[in-house]
């Protein structure tokens, strides 16, 4: 696959999973007790967590097709 489409494919998926990860982190939210600590707690965690599971996703998107 050519880099110019997988660089397209890869933005279009990265603001998909993004709008999916904030929809969801904000619903779980919800839920968190309401003390500021536990708040702090997990809006830092979530806050921090969303790159991990891109990690794979900008891996494919850097990957140089050229032979050596």
């Amino acid at each position: 696959m050519y880099i110019r489409w997988r660089n397209i494919l890869g933005g279009i998926a990265i603001l998909a999973f993004l709008a999916v990860y904030v929809w969801a982190a904000i619903a779980i939210g919800d839920f968190v007790p309401d003390h500021p600590l536990a708040r702090l707690v997990y809006f830092g965690v979530v806050g921090i967590g969303w790159g991990l599971p891109l990690l794979p996703l900008l891996s494919w998107i850097g990957k140089d097709d050229r032979q050596r």
